[in-house]
């Protein structure tokens, strides 16, 4: 009898606590903690992306990699709202994060109005060389910004997914959104 009672106990406390891990709030803690922790799924999206969408060097992409994950782990952030109606939600959460922004639109800035730094010896722009002093930049950046994002749910049966994030969304994460 008492194993019967003891099984039915750790029954209903399993049956509980997976419910309570199943809210939107915790699936958006379990997204923002996947950045934190440098899951194998995020690092294989960040090489990807700097696989597809930049022209860098193999030591540039490294680099960039290197400032990237040092973002991701020093994220913070602060659930501010959870807002559910029938089989949506919105879970309102406040970021902060390295202003990656900032030290880019300068490097660009210093691109324009320093031109003939960036001159290769057969008189054309060097590409290379700029990205090299935009990612050392990027990398001594030490100010933090504040950003608010707001991610959907949608329950699937008795579970919560999130929707993908949108690109402001990503951009934010990531320090780079244009503000």
């Amino acid at each position: 009898m008492k194993k019967i009672i003891l099984f039915l106990i750790s029954f209903i406390f399993m049956v509980g606590c997976n419910n309570l891990m199943n809210t939107p709030t915790k699936r958006v803690e379990e997204f923002l903690n996947r950045y934190q922790t440098l899951d194998n799924d995020v690092i294989s999206q960040l090489d990807y992306t700097l696989d597809e969408n930049y022209t860098l060097t193999d030591t540039q992409k490294e680099d960039y990699k290197t400032v990237m994950k040092k973002q991701y782990k020093d994220l913070v952030y602060t659930i501010k709202e959870e807002s559910v109606d029938g089989d949506t939600a919105v879970v309102t959460v406040e970021i902060e994060v390295y202003d990656y922004n900032k030290p880019i639109l300068e490097a660009d800035d210093h691109l324009l109005n320093n031109p003939d730094e960036f001159i290769n010896e057969e008189g054309l722009q060097d590409m290379e060389t700029f990205m090299d002093f935009k990612i050392d930049m990027i990398s001594k950046s030490t100010e933090r910004v504040k950003y608010t994002l707001d991610l959907t749910l949608l329950k699937d049966g008795d579970n919560w997914k999130m929707d993908d994030i949108t690109e402001i969304d990503r951009q934010k994460i990531h320090g780079i959104y244009n503000y």
